[in-house]
């Protein structure tokens, strides 16, 4: 019991610089972009499964968001993909955002949380839910959370 509570503190003590990062670091990319994957890929993966047009969106993103080209899209992506298969909590990658990103940035990227919750046409429950533990971890405000995802459903074509 004291180990389990043991690594649960060290978890939330750790860096955002973790080796996966560091890894990626010279990829063109950093910890800014593979915190706000992994938080996408979470998003994603929130109904079940990652289907090819959520992974579309991602890779969309990506490259229109950081500036990626295909192949490091690709790394990226593989990345995130496993940071967030490891990460038991959000804290990790919210505390990324949160330290790099400015405050419209952190809109920005509950932006692109809405567009890959809303790939597939259908809001689930648990990304709901998801956006609004990120939203708060990464300090953006219900109000400012509810207009991103006006926007994203005006920018899909999709009724609120």
């Amino acid at each position: 019991m004291l180990n389990r509570i043991k690594s649960i503190f060290a978890a939330l003590d750790s860096a955002p610089d973790s080796d996966e990062v560091k890894a990626v670091a010279g990829q063109g990319f950093g910890k800014r972009e593979l915190a706000a994957c992994a938080l996408m890929v979470e998003a994603a993966a929130q109904d079940g499964t990652i289907d090819a047009k959520e992974e579309a969106v991602i890779r969309s993103i990506a490259e229109r968001s950081f500036g990626l080209k295909a192949e490091e899209v690709d790394l990226l992506m593989a990345e995130a993909a496993k940071a967030q298969d490891k990460a038991n909590h959000l804290i990790r990658f919210t505390r990324a955002i949160k330290d790099e990103f400015d405050e419209d940035e952190r809109i920005e990227l509950i932006e692109m949380l809405w567009e890959v919750a809303y790939a597939d046409g259908i809001l689930h429950d648990y990304e709901a839910n998801l956006l609004r533990r990120v939203g708060g971890l990464i300090y953006v405000s219900d109000r400012a959370r509810g207009e991103a995802r006006k926007r994203v459903l005006a920018r899909l074509g999709i009724a609120p």
